[in-house]
């Protein structure tokens, strides 16, 4: 049954006898502690005490035979619900098959390990209130959902274990539904969309799912409260309305607000809203999530969000860390999205799945717009399997509609020769879910049935790539670039410049540790592809490939065209996309905006002596110990007149060892400088660790890395530095995780330090031989 509200109503008080709604409040809490863990191969007894989220076994920094098999979970635990009340388990993600006991009651089974499920444990819990939940966890090959590709030919690596958060959840037994878990199409939790939207006001609806499990009719109504990021509230009442026993129930509330706070890019402002069940005038259950309003449209001339054109700058991103996979915090996350906007980036592509809740709950307060992309890589599997991915678009859509940051939706598998059927009932199912307009489909293959074409640049043929694409006003958006056409066909258009280039040094994929020469040129091959792909008349954006350095089943080692490492340590090539965003554009202050200038040079001399400078200024000054160089204009050309901010090139005749700094101006005014010194012998070690501006958490375990840099008396870092660092931890609740000692890369040794808490101070020692060492204390 479906109520539409068209208007706003008064509630009125209502008289309830035994047995219908009473007060609750609906709870949840973090589930994720005092849980066992024991892998299949593992002794009977031998159970390890775990918190979730937890990886099925610690890789080596380099995964080669990641760990696949039965891993198995089970925590006791009590609930304290009456009998008008329900307990809910929900998972996050489990790595990628669970089978799920409650008192050793099979309660469900769920396939796929990238989406969330939610298991109603009410009718399994014991009497005397003590009960145990046992999980199976299997991430085998299966080629009967996605990926479906076996692990060792996959171009990611998927790892294992209840690796996302858990919860628990109580609510009343007329509540408000989980969206995944939901039977019928587009319902399930609250269903958020704005039809109108401009400057004076936002209009749309809100819809509710909710379900009365109760023996006798509920009669209730719902109030919305919709509280903007300065605490103003607006509230909306709907009529009365009644449920039956044991069914179910979509609502429809019309909602208008008068001079919406609009999400963007540089100011992605949030509203939160709680919708409450209100029986006998009471609250019985409430539900609440971030939302944001914004208009998000293809027209014939390009992407425009909220009415302004936008060409869409941005990369892509696999969600794993070194040693510990996919389990990571939602502090984690939220750092690695802090990283992407400081990166200059204002989009980014979830390669090649759907990825966890928090990392799109920090795209949408950072204001980072997103591809939501269902998993796959080169595979397509039968009937069972084509079954598993329409499912996962449901539940993938269910998940995350209400995200602002969301603008494109991914509903086809990458790089995956599809049947004509497949993606017509792909786009069907989307549609379905997200029935309203400006919910825009993709595919990498330029089919109909989807809104936009979203090719990787290597899928076209040098030298034009998609540069000459053009089927009237549909759009293309380039969703990787920058790494396979530069290691298939060496060093792209420019051959006669690069002709001296070795092989190896043509590529990409250049580890920190590859030197300046190489690392410039990794640099040099995103920026002439970047170039490119806006000479594009169709062309609204584009994501390169890939944000960080990360693992692959198929392949023994590191692909590295990341540009930042796997540790998350900018290479020359992050500094080259930072300068790309204006230096008008001033975002909030715990991230990096305004005016920036770095230069690409460690300055040894070794070093090339035509020095790459990147800078979002007019001009950009040189000076060697305070002489100066020269100053000069952005360096154009064929390969950068397309770019928001060419790099500047300058000349030094000879090496002298010292100090380079570059100041940048802006209308003949000096805005911002950076310098770099000579390094001279490796003399001591800087310990410090990354937060990207997000505290550790002080209550539940974290993880950050931590950065022994190995430098001269003066601080500079020595580039070519591998000596041995070993990390000693003191006190604190918290635990050194990869190699211990680790040598050194490019001067910096990392390791994880994961926290339990910070409930005391953590006190961790860094040591090298013939180096001073370092010691850092973390506190709350």
């Amino acid at each position: 049954m479906k109520l539409i509200f068209k208007s706003i109503f008064f509630l009125f008080l209502l008289n309830f006898s035994f047995g219908r709604a009473q007060a609750q409040s609906r709870t949840k809490v973090n589930f994720g502690a005092d849980w066992e863990f024991k892998r299949k191969e593992t002794p009977a007894q031998d159970w390890e005490k775990v918190t979730i989220p937890h990886t099925a076994r610690l890789e080596k920094l380099v995964v080669i035979k990641q760990f696949q098999g039965i891993s198995w979970y089970q925590k006791k635990f009590r609930t304290n619900i009456s009998k008008d009340q329900k307990a809910f388990i929900y998972f996050e993600g489990v790595m990628q098959e669970a089978d799920v006991w409650i008192n050793n009651k099979k309660v469900t089974n769920h396939k796929g390990g990238y989406l969330p499920f939610t298991v109603d444990v009410t009718p399994y819990l014991n009497a005397n209130n003590e009960n145990i939940i046992k999980v199976k966890v299997n991430n085998e090959d299966n080629p009967d959902f996605l990926p479906g590709k076996p692990l060792k030919d996959l171009d990611f690596n998927y790892y294992g274990g209840i690796y996302r958060n858990v919860y628990l959840i109580t609510t009343s037994k007329l509540y408000i539904t989980d969206a995944v878990n939901a039977n019928k199409v587009a319902s399930g939790g609250i269903y958020v969309n704005f039809k109108t939207i401009n400057k004076n006001e936002a209009s749309g609806t809100v819809q509710v799912h909710l379900k009365n499990e109760f023996e006798a009719e509920q009669n209730a109504s719902l109030k919305f409260i919709l509280t903007d990021n300065k605490g103003k509230k607006t509230a909306y009442k709907s009529n009365n309305f009644s449920v039956k026993p044991d069914s179910d129930l979509v609502l429809t509330q019309n909602i208008s607000v008068a001079n919406p706070k609009l999400w963007s890019i540089y100011s992605p402002n949030l509203y939160q809203l709680e919708v409450q069940i209100l029986s006998n005038n009471k609250v019985v259950d409430s539900y609440s999530e971030k939302i944001g309003i914004r208009k998000s449209e293809l027209k014939a001339d390009g992407y425009y969000l909220n009415d302004e054109k936008i060409y869409i700058t941005g990369t892509n991103e696999h969600q794993e860390y070194p040693y510990l996979g996919y389990a990571i915090s939602d502090e984690a996350q939220y750092r690695d999205a802090v990283k992407i906007k400081n990166a200059g980036f204002d989009f980014v592509r979830m390669s090649h799945y759907p990825h966890a809740e928090a990392f799109l709950n920090a795209c949408d307060e950072l204001g980072i717009l997103v591809m939501n992309s269902l998993t796959g890589w080169q595979f397509f599997g039968g009937e069972t399997f084509q079954k598993s991915a329409y499912q996962d678009i449901r539940d993938m859509a269910r998940r995350d509609r209400n995200h602002p940051s969301i603008v494109f939706w991914e509903a086809s598998l990458n790089e995956t020769d599809m049947s004509a059927a497949f993606m017509a009932t792909a786009t069907k199912t989307l549609k379905e879910e997200l029935p309203f307009d400006h919910n825009y489909s993709a595919s990498w293959i330029d089919n109909e049935n989807y809104d936009l074409f979203i090719p990787a640049r290597q899928h076209a043929k040098a030298p034009d790539y998609w540069t000459k694409y053009n089927k009237g006003n549909r759009k293309i958006f380039i969703a990787e670039y920058g790494d396979w056409e530069y290691y298939a066909q060496n060093a792209g258009f420019n051959q006669t410049e690069f002709a001296n280039l070795k092989e190896e040094e043509r590529t990409s994929r250049q580890l920190r540790s590859a030197g300046e020469k190489r690392l410039l040129q990794q640099a040099y091959n995103f920026q002439e592809a970047s170039n490119s792909n806006r000479k594009g008349n169709q062309t609204i954006g584009e994501a390169n490939w890939v944000m960080f350095d990360y693992n692959r089943g198929y392949s023994p080692d590191l692909e590295s065209s990341g540009i930042s490492d796997i540790f998350r340590i900018p290479k020359f090539a992050y500094y080259f996309y930072q300068s790309q965003r204006d230096a008008s554009v001033i975002l909030d202050k715990k991230l990096v905006s305004g005016p920036t200038v770095n230069i690409a040079n460690f300055w040894t001399p070794e070093s090339p002596l035509n020095i790459t400078v990147y800078s979002n200024c007019d001009e950009v000054a040189l000076y060697l110990n305070d002489i100066l160089v020269s100053k000069e204009k952005p360096a154009l050309n064929t390969n950068s007149d397309k770019l928001e901010h060419a790099p500047f090139i300058f000349k030094v005749s000879a090496f002298k060892a010292g100090t380079l700094r570059a100041e940048g101006f802006i209308n003949g005014k000096k805005v911002v400088s950076n310098s770099v010194k000579t390094p001279e012998t490796a003399s001591k070690i800087e310990l410090n660790y990354d937060l990207s501006s997000k505290q550790i958490n002080s209550e539940f375990p974290d993880m950050v890395f931590v950065y022994a840099k190995i430098t001269d008396a003066k601080g500079t870092v020595i580039p070519t530095a591998t000596n041995e660092v070993t990390f000693v931890l003191s006190e604190g609740n918290a635990e050194i995780i990869g190699q211990n000692p680790v040598k050194a890369e490019a001067g910096i040794a990392t390791i994880i330090l994961k926290t339990k808490d910070l409930k005391k101070k953590i006190i961790l020692k860094a040591t090298s031989e013939k180096l001073k060492d370092n010691t850092i204390t973390i506190t709350k």
